[in-house]
């Protein structure tokens, strides 16, 4: 029980980090003078410099372990982040978030590889738990963020009181978390390796998992880059107010995400994640179509709701791949996730100036279709039994 509430912790301390940050995206844009398409690219660097860190999970949990590698990869963003807000130029500002992008790619890594360790020594479902942890730090963090923004505090001042809070979280997490010597999760053989050569198949499972998860992410993506630019942009929302629809979107995700292990264990994954992909679809339909602001943030909920056990689904299922050692299939998906997230932003930025913002957001309905096809892919060797 106390490894579940440290790596649960540890998920709520990932969340609340950088999420500060997205409320106040609309102001940072101004202050920079950034097009959309502009906007998009810069929001694009943090997945790219994700991607670059893909091979450093394997050997540094192998070395120090995942908790270690989860905690020094938290401190290294939390000074990532409050330089970000004290940054005098956006070139300052463009090097901060690549740090803690390449960061938050290892310590992503790091945390869901014990998480699914902790999970089969529980005997139950708990991923999607833990990733409410995650979604509800996020929500906090953007609250926070919102009420900053509202409230007209500095950048900086902002950024650096909640990397400081959240480096001892981290700490009291990383101390909670600990599990006995003979853990599988403390096991250098254990760790993630980077395959030399995948089973026969590996890749035709691993791939569309990653394609499930890419669509699930992109909810995500347009919460944290791009839900309060449009509300800014196309209802003319405030800052303060704008900063809520993230909040609103990942609060939902949260509740999603709770309901999620229950919801999992009575009607198997594949029926949870097609549900999932319905109200995504529909939230998509009313954030492009519907004119006021209360529709909009309706939309908002369905989507950050539906999205709740995708990403969970997918590193489940992909952290029990038979032939692979551990880890193994979380490490690619992960990485390939990145590369989806480092796609989504510059589209929907080019996209948005050759036509508009509304326009562009109907990838949150595409997004709830290829939700509801692949979520056969999540099945496991247990759900094949059970579920249709």
């Amino acid at each position: 029980m106390r490894a579940r509430t440290g790596i649960s912790l540890f998920f709520f301390t990932n969340g609340l980090m950088m999420a500060g940050l997205l409320p106040r995206y609309p102001e940072i844009k101004a202050s920079f003078d950034l097009s959309n398409t502009a906007f998009g690219l810069m929001v694009a660097i943090s997945p790219l410099a994700a991607m670059l860190a893909s091979a450093l999970p394997a050997p540094l949990i192998r070395r120090f372990g995942a908790q270690a590698v989860s905690l020094g990869g938290t401190i290294v963003m939390a000074l990532a982040v409050s330089l970000a807000g004290f940054a005098p130029v956006f070139a300052v500002f463009a090097i901060a978030i690549a740090i803690a992008g390449f960061t938050d790619s290892i310590v992503d890594a790091a945390q869901n590889v014990h998480g699914v360790i902790v999970e089969d020594a529980y005997r139950r479902t708990i991923i999607n738990s833990l990733h409410a942890l995650w979604s509800l730090g996020a929500t906090l963090g953007g609250l926070v963020g919102a009420i900053a923004a509202g409230m007209h505090i500095p950048l900086g001042l902002h950024l650096s009181g909640v990397a400081a809070f959240t480096v001892v979280l981290a700490a009291l997490a990383t101390w909670l978390g600990r599990l006995p010597v003979n853990a599988a999760a403390e096991t250098p053989v254990d760790a993630p390796t980077p395959p030399t050569k995948l089973p026969a198949g590996a890749w035709s499972v691993i791939l569309p998992l990653a394609v499930l998860a890419i669509a699930g992410s992109l909810v995500e993506d347009i919460a944290f880059n791009w839900s309060a630019v449009y509300l800014v942009q196309n209802l003319g929302a405030t800052a303060g107010v704008a900063g809520f629809g993230y909040t609103i979107m990942l609060g939902s995700q949260f509740v999603g995400r709770l309901l999620g292990d229950p919801a999992t264990d009575r009607w198997g994954r594949v029926a949870v994640i097609k549900t999932g992909g319905v109200l995504i679809a529909v939230g998509g339909i009313l954030v492009v179509t519907a004119p006021g602001l209360i529709s909009v943030m309706v939309g908002y909920a369905l989507a950050g709701f539906g999205c709740a056990t995708v990403i969970p689904a997918a590193y489940a299922a992909a952290g029990r791949l038979p032939g692979l050692p551990e880890g193994t299939g979380i490490t690619l998906v992960s990485w390939l996730l990145r590369i989806g997230f480092l796609a989504c932003s510059p589209i929907i930025g080019a996209v948005s100036d050759l036509t508009n913002l509304r326009v562009s957001l109907c990838l949150l309905i595409v997004a709830g279709i290829a939700v509801f096809a692949l979520a056969p892919v999540v099945r496991g060797r247990r759900q094949a039994t059970t579920t249709a």
